[in-house]
C-alpha cells in the first residue's frame, strides 16, 4: 500500500534541512494543482486494462467500480475515508508513485485532500494544509469535527507521530500532537476510533514486528489509553491491519492477504460482533490488490486499489467503490 507508514528515517534529515531554507506560511493548494503535478508520461488506468481487477466476494455489494466524481487521476489516490453520513470526503495523494517517500514532501501536493458532498457530487478537492512548515501527512481519521492522521514533521517523538486537528469556522487548526502514550509507548501505526470516542483499534507500534502485524484494541481512560491487547478472533500468526469500526459498533473491518487461490495481494475482510461481544470470524470480501476500507452508513465500501502489471510492477492508485445492495 501506498502508506506513510513507509517512510524511511532519512526523511527526517530532509525536513530538517529544508524547512529551515524554505519556510512558507499556509496557501491554498487546489485540484489545478493537483493534476499539473502528475507526469506528463504517467498512465492513467481503466478497469478495462486492469490485470487484477477488483472482486467482490459476498452478495451483499455490486462489484466494485472506480470511485466517480473528481477523485482519482494517473497519480497515487490512496487511504480514503468518508464520514458515516457520506458528506465529507478524505484520501492521500501523491503525484508520481515511484517517487520515494522522503522526497514527495518536496512536491507541494502530497499529502491530504478533502471534499464535500455537494447535492449528488463533490466539491472539487483541496489539500489541506497542517504545518507552515514542510510535513507528509496522512492516514486520516475523522470523527466529529476532529481529524486525527500521522505526520513526518520537525518536533516529533519519533519518526512519524499521530496528530489531532479541528474543524473551525471552515478551517482545520489548532494541530496538536497526540502525545507520548500514542507516539512513544504505543507507538501506534494506522488506527480507528469508535463513533463513542471509547475505543481504539490500531496495526503495528511496539508490539508488532515487521513480519508480525495484528490488530490490537486499548480504550479509552481518565489520564489516556488503556494497555493493548490483540483483537481475539482477528489477529492470527497472519498479517492484519488498517481497521476500520462500522459507525454502529458492529463491523470491524481490515486489511489482510487473500486466503483464497488465485487472488493477488491484499484483501479486505470483515469481522462481525457476536450477540457475546466477541469479533466473529473474518470473511473475505473485497480481493486483488484491495485494502484501506471506509463505509458510509448507507454500507458503501470505498477502498484502495493498486494497478499491478503481470510482472508485480505497480503503475498507480486509485480509490473503488462497492455500493451496497
Amino acid at each position: 500500500m501506498i502508506t506513510i507508514v513507509a517512510v524511511i528515517v532519512g526523511f527526517i534529515l530532509v525536513i530538517a534541512v529544508i524547512a529551515i531554507t524554505q519556510p512558507g506560511e499556509k496557501e491554498a493548494v487546489t485540484n489545478n494543482d493537483r493534476l499539473i503535478s502528475i507526469p506528463v508520461n504517467a498512465t492513467k488506468m481503466i478497469p478495462a486494462l486492469d490485470v487484477f481487477k477488483p472482486v467482490v466476494l459476498s452478495d451483499l455489494w455490486q462489484q466494485p467500480v472506480p470511485m466517480p466524481g473528481p477523485v482519482n487521476t494517473a497519480g497515487g489516490e490512496d487511504s480514503p475515508f468518508v464520514t458515516p453520513d457520506g458528506s465529507w470526503f478524505f484520501f492521500f495523494f501523491t503525484p508520481d508513485v515511484s517517487v520515494p517517500a522522503e522526497l514527495q514532501i518536496l512536491d507541494g501536493v502530497t499529502g491530504i485532500w478533502w471534499m464535500q458532498r455537494n447535492g449528488s457530487s463533490w466539491t472539487s478537492p483541496e489539500k489541506i494544509i497542517l504545518h507552515d512548515d514542510l510535513s507528509l501527512d496522512g492516514a486520516q481519521f475523522v470523527l466529529g469535527n476532529t481529524m486525527w492522521f500521522a505526520s513526518v514533521r520537525t518536533g516529533n517523538y519519533g519518526e512519524i507521530d499521530i496528530y489531532t486537528a479541528e474543524y473551525v469556522d471552515g478551517e482545520w487548526t489548532d494541530v496538536t500532537n497526540a502525545g507520548e502514550q500514542l507516539n512513544v509507548e504505543y507507538d501506534i501505526g494506522e488506527f480507528h476510533i469508535t463513533s463513542d470516542g471509547q475505543t481504539m483499534f490500531f496495526h503495528g507500534g511496539t508490539m508488532d514486528t515487521a513480519d508480525d502485524l495484528n490488530i490490537w484494541v486499548c480504550q479509552k481512560t481518565e489520564d489516556g489509553w488503556s494497555i493493548p491487547a490483540k483483537v481475539p478472533n482477528v489477529s492470527s500468526d497472519g498479517l492484519e491491519g488498517w481497521p476500520y469500526v462500522t459507525s454502529d459498533g458492529n463491523e470491524l473491518w481490515f486489511t489482510s492477504f487473500s486466503s483464497i487461490e488465485g487472488y493477488q495481494g491484499p484483501s479486505i475482510y470483515r469481522s462481525v460482533k457476536q450477540d457475546n461481544g466477541t469479533w466473529g470470524e473474518p470473511e473475505e470480501i473485497v480481493a486483488n490488490f484491495a485494502g484501506e476500507p471506509s463505509l458510509d452508513d448507507a454500507g458503501n465500501i470505498y477502498f484502495t486499489h493498486h494497478y499491478f502489471t503481470e510482472n508485480s510492477e505497480m503503475i498507480e492508485a486509485d480509490i473503488y467503490v462497492a455500493y451496497a445492495v
